[in-house]
């Protein structure tokens, strides 16, 4: 059976979506009558056997294709994937678990086909949308980080943390490269990539309650959220991961200062001695929150992959170990203050840290 090539490709990313996968194929059969549309599910190695789901309805459907990632995770990532997969003129994204609603899907189709924007976003704060079942903290925090981005991004719209929303592919692919696969909010890395570039209709809608499954949102949507803002208001001088590393470097560094406090008040060990086991205690602690926030797409699993991790992080943060030893003890000789040449040393040891520990502790497989 031959298909015409689909004028729009939805990209829905999923985890764990297995029951929804086919009520969202009926949903877009309904709403996309008399359009040449695909639906590509970008899937994160479900365990619940979501790929295999979506292979069977593309038996049957051949607008139905799904891309399986293995060894990666994250929800802008997906995105990313599934939209670089896609050669229709127009791609939505949307997500599999029934909060947005596909019938406005038409709408925005026509305000990008009669080039009338560039990119159409869902919104659930214009005229006409509502937030559905939001709680007050969460309805809270959304405008709270809708404020951020707006101030600090200078992104003028009404939802700029909206998961539901369509671009013309031709406006997209210039912006690709320098879109961050880590996080939750594409459609907010797009905007602030673009940096006022595209032309926006936004239609409302009302936000709808979860079909089937868990919802993804933690307090790590929060994080990326709070990296990805760092990141795009230092135009990308200051990566997301690279916050993230960072983050966990000062948690590590107060451990470091605990540690180093206690040898040379407890035990009364030389500051050179001190700070090569509070430097030893910190690194083990920054290994597994690293391997729990920052790398948790790439995240080692099994005793045999952890225990082999841990020792290539002894291995290649050694001589950024070396290195904030060396530093902080000089420092510490010039200045006698513990804590300030034990901050230096951290600081001279965190660069060489994070590019090793992307290349050779967590990287891609």
């Amino acid at each position: 059976m031959t298909q015409d090539a689909p004028q729009l490709s939805i990209v829905v990313p999923t985890y764990n979506e297995r029951e929804n996968v086919g009520i969202v194929v009926e949903k877009l059969a309904r709403a996309l009558q008399g359009v040449s549309w695909e639906v590509i599910f970008v899937d994160d190695d479900s365990k619940d056997g979501t790929a295999d789901a979506v292979r069977a309805l593309s038996a049957r459907d051949p607008r139905v294709r799904v891309i399986q990632r293995l060894g990666r995770r994250g929800l802008s990532g997906a995105c990313i994937e599934g939209m670089l997969a896609s050669s229709a003129p127009f791609i939505g994204v949307m997500d599999a678990d029934g909060q947005h609603d596909e019938t406005r899907l038409p709408l925005m189709l026509d305000a990008l086909a009669q080039d009338k924007a560039d990119i159409a976003v869902g919104t659930r704060f214009a005229g006409g949308g509502d937030t559905g079942d939001f709680g007050g903290a969460r309805l809270a925090g959304s405008r709270l980080c809708t404020l951020a981005a707006q101030r600090l991004l200078h992104i003028h719209l009404s939802d700029p943390m909206s998961g539901f929303f369509m671009i013309r592919r031709d406006k997209l692919m210039p912006l690709a490269h320098r879109l961050s696969s880590q996080g939750f909010k594409i459609l907010l890395d797009i905007m602030a990539t673009a940096r006022g570039r595209l032309r926006v209709a936004e239609i409302p809608y009302s936000f709808g309650m979860r079909a089937h499954g868990e919802s993804k949102m933690d307090a790590m949507a929060v994080m990326d959220f709070l990296g990805l803002l760092v990141a795009k208001a230092t135009r990308d001088a200051v990566p997301v991961r690279f916050f993230f590393f960072l983050l966990v470097g000062g948690a590590g560094l107060v451990v470091n200062l605990i540690v180093l406090k206690l040898e040379l008040g407890l035990f009364g060990a030389s500051f050179a001695a001190a700070q090569a086991i509070a430097v030893f205690v910190a690194m083990t602690f920054n290994f597994f929150l690293n391997n729990t926030v920052t790398y948790r797409s790439q995240r080692l699993h099994g005793v045999k992959n952890i225990l082999r991790g841990l020792l290539s992080s002894y291995a290649v943060w050694s001589i950024g170990g070396l290195a904030n030893v060396a530093v902080a003890t000089e420092a510490y000789r010039i200045l006698p203050v513990w804590w300030l040449a034990a901050a230096i040393g951290a600081v001279m040891g965190s660069v060489w840290n994070y590019i090793t520990s992307t290349f050779f502790v967590w990287r891609a497989r």
